[in-house]
């Protein structure tokens, strides 16, 4: 899965996803800021440069740096900032260390080249817990979550079926064409696109409570990631059933992008209401019927094919 399609999962579900790795290198920063601190001539004679005058200095700044880098990082405020003034200081760090191998020989060159071996590989993974964070955030900016509900006069376990029959979702979802069920988990969805182009994608059940919950997520390689979760939870008054749906997804950037989110239509969260309103009648009255205002939809597109209110063809 990618950082786009893993961030519309996990900001779904509150976990923030994207700062896994920096947090683990706050960690690190944390202990070789405290080892520089309490033991400076151990470090020192650790990497090779217990010879050097200007250890004593050196090792105590590098050490408050790597404080502060955890601090940064730890705190999970801006993981990517924080992870690139790490690859700045691995820079500075293999600055200083190429200059003290070219003066030393022997075991401390041994010591120093061995030193600088591992902080080139530290900047490798600081350089690509930058990258990562950086692309968490940026499809974090451009990810939409929407949560909307209805209330149906159906028991939790009709209304649970109904949906977990993926198959039953283009019957009330506008923008679906079809629902192909693979298996118990997998499926492969079609949306019709702009210009009537259709787009397909495969997605999983990734949570399943009978009666309960469904969560389910599209798989790597869907143009446009989205997750989503319905939840179905008997009325006060024994009035039916509340299902509360939060969806997320993430149109890629750019003109293409913009374009491709018009799947889920011109003003999302309404288009997720409307489904709701067509799933309590398909629920409640085995039909949708559209209205004379609003047959096929709110666009203008779709209100120039205006005709009398009537139920929805069978799919």
């Amino acid at each position: 899965m990618d950082r786009t399609e893993a961030t519309v999962l996990d900001d779904l579900e509150g976990k923030g996803r994207g700062t896994g790795l920096p947090r683990l290198l706050g960690v690190v920063s944390l202990a070789l800021g405290a080892g520089g601190l309490l033991a400076p001539r151990a470090v020192a004679r650790l990497t090779g440069v217990d010879d050097s005058p200007q250890a004593a200095g050196v090792i105590p700044a590098v050490a408050a740096r790597e404080l502060g880098h955890a601090a940064g990082l730890l705190t999970g405020r801006r993981p990517g900032g924080w992870a690139w003034t790490r690859v700045a200081g691995d820079a500075a760090d293999l600055t200083l260390l190429g200059r003290a191998l070219a003066d030393r020989c022997g075991e401390r060159r041994r010591r120093v080249a061995v030193t600088t071996a591992v902080v080139a590989g530290i900047a490798v993974v600081d350089l690509l817990a930058a990258v990562r964070a950086g692309r968490a955030r940026r499809a974090r900016e451009r990810l939409i979550l929407m949560e909307v509900g209805v209330t149906v006069n159906r028991p939790a376990s009709e209304a649970y079926r109904f949906w977990r029959d993926l198959e039953n979702l283009p019957r009330f979802m506008a923008h679906l064409e079809a629902v192909r069920a693979d298996d118990l988990r997998r499926s492969h969805w079609t949306a019709r696109g702009p210009a009537g182009r259709l787009v397909g994608w495969d997605a999983e059940i990734v949570e399943d409570h009978p009666d309960e919950l469904i969560a389910w997520r599209s798989l790597p390689g869907a143009q446009v990631p989205n997750a989503g979760r319905v939840r179905f939870v008997p009325a006060p008054g024994d009035r039916g059933t509340e299902v509360r749906v939060e969806l997320g997804y993430a149109p890629p950037a750019g003109r293409v992008g913009r374009a491709v989110a018009k799947l889920f239509g011109e003003e999302p969260e309404q288009q997720i209401r409307d489904d709701l309103r067509r799933f309590k009648q398909v629920l409640e009255t085995g039909e949708v019927v559209r209205s004379d205002a609003s047959p096929q939809g709110i666009t203008l597109h779709q209100q120039l094919k205006q005709r009398p209110a009537q139920p929805l063809p069978a799919r």
